[in-house]
């Protein structure tokens, strides 16, 4: 290497050094200037010459790979140090060492709370470790915060929870609730198990003669900012599998959510009151909503999403008991639906008021689905019929673009709005549907303002 070439090695390691020491791979002018504003070719010429300045524009024209490789060889021991230093700086709570058993029948909710209660207490950053090849079995737990650091709990082994329903008798509507946690990350590829046969079983809609009671929620966050929940399995929940709610600034990403298809009220993902929240790459089969979006939710992305078994992806129900509900900004974005009931739903009780709005589903494909697109604004979800009523919630600024599929039903595309509040500014385009063995399909359309664009089948009459 000449004179020069180790003078400028040398000053991008101080440049680098000044930034981040993560940013030191790939291709070095094009991710700095993405990323921080930083053009090498443009950098002042107070901190070198314009001959050398110059050369610098040569050599990363010509040599932006060798000058990467140089980089990464001089960078390679301070990696190995900062990573020796992050290790050492985070501190690791085992529920093993408060106490757990993991053998699936000792109740380990005593170690599990101990163990919260070591790491949220933390002034260092805490790594809450669940090991695997093991099984934990838990009564209803909230984890409370707020806590002094950041945690990050692996699980990587199995939860699952207690079906004595007397060990709900306190909360029935939650078995493990995290609650005003901030910077939270729960991960690890293990699994949540509800363990809901019992409250299935018990549910007024699989036994008419029971009364109609709720059941609790497998996992719930409650007022979490700056959270990450990722690469986890979580099955038959007593109810809902997987809850956000007052939460801000959510990603949820790689979870498997399952259960069996007659399972009652198991909706996979429940938004509710949060915003700023990002679904991706999941996987969800259920007895309800796969994805449901209800009131206070606001800036919801859902992207790659496999849906079925289940009733599809919904925004709803809004409105009930003649309440005041808002659900805006929503974009799903490359979604698989096949078997559902429902593919894309928007679902509104009469007497609401409020507003669904500003709502996009794209790209989206379905097989043998029995109401593709359905917005339903005489929902009723009760035993006795729902009364009429003028009031409605107000659903807007729709678009379903480049959607197409099989309907498992006549009407691939049912829009049943409100007389008193039509469905305004409603947009199809590029959407094909055909009925069963390549039957015709048809679509029906009340009182909905609608634009067509592109190719759009059935379309209303």
């Amino acid at each position: 290497m000449g004179s020069f070439e180790k003078r400028l090695s040398t000053f991008l390691i101080v440049v680098l050094l000044s930034l981040s020491a993560s940013c030191i791979n790939g291709h070095i002018h094009d991710e700095f200037q993405e990323e921080y504003g930083y053009d090498f070719r443009s950098y002042p010429s107070y901190l070198i010459s314009p001959v050398e300045q110059a050369r610098v524009n040569k050599y990363f024209d010509n040599s932006s790979a060798v000058a990467a490789k140089i980089i990464e060889a001089r960078f390679s021991d301070f990696n190995n140090f900062s990573r020796r230093s992050l290790a050492a700086s985070v501190k690791t709570v085992d529920v093993l060492s408060f106490g757990a058993k993991g053998d699936g029948t000792t109740d380990d909710s005593k170690a599990f709370g101990n163990a919260w209660k070591e790491a949220c207490s933390s002034s260092q950053d805490v790594n809450f470790v669940v090991p695997k090849s093991k099984s934990y079995l838990l009564k209803p737990l909230r984890f409370s915060g707020p806590c002094k650091s950041h945690i990050t709990m692996e699980i990587n082994g199995a939860i699952l929870a207690s079906d004595n329903r007397a060990d709900y008798s306190k909360d029935n509507r939650h078995w493990l609730i995290f609650d005003r946690v901030d910077n939270l990350v729960v991960e690890g590829g293990g699994t949540i198990n509800g363990n809901g046969n019992i409250w299935w079983q018990n549910s007024c809609k699989i036994n008419k003669s029971k009364p109609c009671k709720g059941a609790p929620t497998a996992l719930t966050f409650y007022k979490c900012t700056s959270l990450v929940v990722k690469n986890l399995k979580i099955q038959n929940a007593q109810q809902i599998h997987l809850s956000f709610e007052k939460c801000t600034n959510v990603q949820a990403s790689n979870l498997v959510v399952n259960a069996p298809e007659k399972s009652p009220n198991t909706d996979g993902i429940h938004v509710t009151g949060t915003q700023n929240i990002q679904i991706s790459s999941c996987i969800i089969g259920t007895g309800d909503d796969c994805i449901s979006i209800v009131s206070g939710s606001k800036k919801v992305q859902a992207t790659d999403i496999t849906c079925g078994p289940g009733h599809g992806i919904s925004i709803g129900s809004l409105g009930s008991g003649n309440s005041e509900e808002y659900v805006s900004d929503v974009v799903v974005n490359r979604a698989k639906l096949s078997g559902t009931t429902n593919g894309v739903r928007i679902k509104t009780w009469q007497g609401g008021s409020g507003s669904a709005s500003n709502i996009k589903f794209q790209n989206i494909e379905m097989k043998s689905v029995k109401n593709p697109i359905i917005v339903d604004q005489n929902y009723c979800d009760q035993d006795g019929p729902c009364k009429q009523q003028a009031s409605a919630v107000q659903v807007k600024n729709v678009v379903y673009q480049n959607i197409k599929g099989t309907s498992a039903s006549k009407v691939a595309i049912d829009f049943d709005c409100s007389k008193s509040h039509p469905c305004q500014g409603i947009v199809l385009q590029n959407v094909n549907f055909v009925g069963a063995d390549g039957a015709k399909s048809k679509a029906v359309c009340n009182n909905v303002n609608l634009q067509n664009s592109g190719t759009v089948t059935p379309h209303c009459p």
